[in-house]
């Protein structure tokens, strides 16, 4: 099967970064669907592995968390879905990724893809939307169809993650929904998702809060730079408030939450899948949840950029557009 893997982390810039290759076609286990990729999208954790994470000498690393496809095969053991099948899903950082035409995922993080969306506008979706979900739910606390009074901030509103947070929190919540962004474009794309106000964060968190007439907010997301805005975020949150974040900040001085007794919340969506948790299957219920949700029209598609084929040069191209934090919603590939 075509491929596209890696066998030395190295700048982007390289053409042996990532390279076109070819691999067997893998045998599903017991509880596996073996998935005739469709469309994959790209996402910061595809090039934080690239640059940390060399394979073994020899071998071939191949990245990629988020696709779309049809199921080819089952193993013996699965219930949920049979061949045919049509499914969305963010993978496994501990096995091989979607960037192949074919790939091995465990059926208790798999859902069914909404019928209402293309190959790519699903693949645009799982990784971001698994994330979200139990970033607002499960993490922060927030109950679907509460939250009137309570106001939630979103930094760095206008990436993936972001573009289907502002979407949950609108949708599914009572919250007021406040994001981040620095463009013009991404603002714009960030009140078209849903949020109540956009406010800057390339100037003082708390004087654009201030500036829209908002003294404090009871939760923050902060999806980029925790490290950079995290006074700000401290002097921005409530006494006990809720700070929840999913990037990895090089250095975070928790002291600074105490005196207002603020509580952290870390996000990593694979942290069931990595540790086989009782509940893992939950993220398949996250994802067929939000696929009745996409064609009810509740939900929509953050795909903003398609890259064409599923191929080195492309997934290149990808890498630094997502390395130079220029990405607006998803980056999108389809077919090799």
């Amino acid at each position: 099967m075509k491929a596209v893997g890696y066998r030395k982390s190295l700048p982007i810039d390289d053409p042996s970064s990532l390279q076109d290759i070819t691999l067997d076609v893998p045998q599903p286990g017991p509880r596996d669907l073996l998935v005739k990729v469709s469309a994959i999208a790209v996402n910061p954790v595809d090039t934080k592995i690239r640059l940390n994470t060399a394979p073994e000498a020899g071998d071939f690393k191949v990245l990629g968390w988020d696709a779309a496809g049809v199921v080819e095969a089952v193993g013996r053991d699965v219930s949920l879905f049979r061949p045919g099948d049509k499914v969305w899903y963010a993978g496994d950082v501990t096995r091989p990724g979607t960037n192949a035409e074919y790939q091995c995922v465990d059926e208790r993080i798999v859902g069914r893809a909404p019928d209402n969306l293309s190959m790519a506008e699903a693949a645009a979706m799982p990784l971001t939307t698994v994330t979200a979900w139990e970033l607002l739910f499960d993490r922060l606390g927030v109950q679907q169809g509460k939250g009137h009074g309570r106001t939630l901030l979103v930094v760095g509103a206008s990436g993936g993650v972001g573009s289907v947070l502002v979407q949950l929190a609108r949708q599914l919540t009572e919250l007021t929904v406040i994001g981040t962004a620095s463009r013009d474009a991404t603002r714009d794309w960030v009140l078209s998702l849903g949020a109540h106000k956009v406010i800057d964060h390339s100037k003082p968190l708390t004087e654009g809060l201030s500036q829209i007439g908002v003294s404090d907010v009871d939760y923050v997301a902060s999806l980029t730079h925790t490290d950079e805005h995290i006074d700000q975020i401290v002097d921005a949150l409530r006494p006990q408030g809720k700070l929840a974040l999913i990037d990895d900040p090089l250095q975070l001085d928790v002291r600074k939450l105490k005196r207002k007794s603020l509580s952290l919340h870390w996000e990593f969506m694979y942290t069931r899948s990595l540790f086989q948790t009782d509940d893992q299957i939950e993220q398949h219920r996250i994802l067929m949840k939000v696929a009745e949700l996409v064609e009810q029209g509740v939900l929509r598609t953050t795909v903003a950029d398609h890259y064409g084929v599923i191929n080195a040069e492309n997934l290149r191209r990808a890498h630094a557009v997502m390395e130079a934090h220029q990405a607006r919603g998803k980056i999108v590939l389809e077919g090799f």
